[in-house]
């Protein structure tokens, strides 16, 4: 059968998905109440279940799931006899950071330069809207050829496991032989990719307490214990002078073996300024795919306006450590955490609350689902071949289906390459990489249910 009506249907559903992802943007859906009011992500949950509906899916739901937010489930019945594929995106979005920098309003779509632009329309909105499209070209050219659940998680970006453990609880919800996570992306624009490998996370927040109260640094400056001095410095002991992290007891030297990652290429992506040096030591693709990386994500502390002559008497921060695959996200976690314990200078009071963690995943890009995915990338990306590569991020959930699954073929797309900037701000999506990837995910799906099966 040719894939030039898949082709044609996707194009002429484009108008369409731009509405609908304008539609999803405007929920401001960071699923943090202490930031974002809750109705946003119950708003955007709501928005998706209809979407779910009116596409035929039965059994669509609103999973309360244990952190307080909501997934939303359907599943679309296939051919007697078909495999079932689970499709999964997450709704939840980065908070906007600073929104005096977004040329464009974060919470809604404004296209400019040819790419969407909208908090969430590569990370990943925009995901749910090439799943989709996908599905509404195979439903226009002789319909979808095999069972599918739609997952849409509310919390992926905040870390807090809600949906892994209701996956958990209710292990038979999302069995499906192949699994199809939307929220990975192409090497580069035009470069089809499938990633392989996720680092997992941990997520602490640290506080040091040295004294009762602040107190006049004229007077007691100098003798003092500082709180927020004695972080800085634990805080520094996280990496060796070249920037490579430093966690006591953490292995920090494999290699990727994979495709490559150009320092000067990696620069530009990352916007790297004039005469800054990258850190850490091996290649960039070891160093973001294949090594732990600490980062320091937050502190807090007296802004610089209104600052006092004052010496603090108590200071937090909070540190994601990347876990890679090879080691376990939870003795990452015991390490770090010692670590911080042994390392706060002046005998600092120590207190260390667990925020969130995930564990690493290693795909088996052998399986034949893997091969469907390279003949669906070789239409839709012509003259190009599948690549895959890593990731430097996590999706908790993968490891979680990986447990609970095992026999399931687990692929990762999506629409996060580079210029996407996602997390952020200026946040957009190709539409270009929104149409071959919808493309390449129903034919993928027509690809699969022809495929033999062991």
């Amino acid at each position: 059968m040719t894939a030039r009506p898949i082709l044609e249907t996707v194009a002429s559903l484009m108008p369409r998905a731009k509405t609908e992802l304008s539609e999803l943007v405007a929920f401001q859906s960071v699923a943090d109440p202490a930031q974002f009011p809750r109705s946003e992500s119950e708003a955007a949950a709501g928005w998706i279940a209809a979407a779910l509906t009116a596409e035929g899916f039965e059994d669509v739901a609103l999973l309360d799931t244990p952190d307080g937010t909501q997934s939303v489930y359907g599943y679309l019945p296939g051919p007697a006899g078909a495999p079932t594929v689970l499709l999964y995106a997450h709704y939840d979005v980065q908070p906007p950071l600073d929104e005096s920098a977004w040329i464009s309003p974060p919470f809604e779509l404004t296209e400019r330069d040819g790419r969407w632009y909208g908090r969430g329309t590569a990370d990943c909105k925009g995901g749910l809207i090439m799943h989709l499209l996908a599905l509404r070209a195979l439903r226009a050219n002789g319909g979808v050829p095999v069972a599918v659940k739609v997952i849409a998680e509310g919390s992926e970006e905040q870390g807090t496991g809600g949906l892994e453990r209701y996956a958990e609880a209710h292990p038979e919800l999302l069995a499906a032989d192949s699994i199809v996570i939307g929220d990975a992306g192409n090497f580069r624009a035009g470069l089809p990719t499938v990633t392989a490998t996720l680092r997992g996370m941990t997520m602490l927040r640290v506080t040091l307490d040295t004294l009762e109260g602040n107190l006049h640094s004229g007077q007691f400056g100098g003798a003092a214990p500082d709180a927020l001095a004695a972080m800085i410095q634990l805080l520094a002991s996280l990496r060796a002078p070249d920037g490579t992290t430093t966690v006591d007891g953490l292995s920090g030297d494999a290699s990727w073996d994979g495709l490559q990652y150009p320092e000067d290429e990696f620069r530009a992506d990352a916007k790297v300024l004039d005469g800054v040096e990258l850190i850490g030591a091996g290649t960039v693709a070891d160093r973001i795919w294949a090594r732990p990386a600490v980062t320091v994500i937050g502190i807090d502390c007296p802004p610089v306006v209104g600052a006092t002559p004052s010496v603090q008497a108590s200071a937090r921060a909070q540190i994601s450590l990347r876990v890679p695959p090879g080691q376990d996200a939870v003795g990452a976690t015991k390490l770090l955490t010692a670590h911080l314990e042994s390392h706060a200078p002046w005998g600092a009071r120590v207190r260390v609350e667990q925020v969130g963690q995930g564990q690493p995943f290693r795909a088996d890009v052998t399986s034949p689902a893997y091969t469907s995915m390279a003949a669906a990338m070789r239409v839709a990306y012509p003259g190009e071949e599948m690549q895959t590569a890593g990731m430097g991020g996590s999706i908790p959930l993968c490891d979680t289906l990986a447990r609970l699954y095992p026999e399931s073929e687990i692929l990762l797309i999506g629409l996060s390459e580079p210029e996407a900037q996602i997390h952020a701000v200026n946040e957009s999506v190709s539409p270009e990489e929104l149409e071959r990837l919808a493309v390449t995910e129903a034919l993928f799906l027509r690809n699969y249910a022809e495929s033999p099966r062991g």
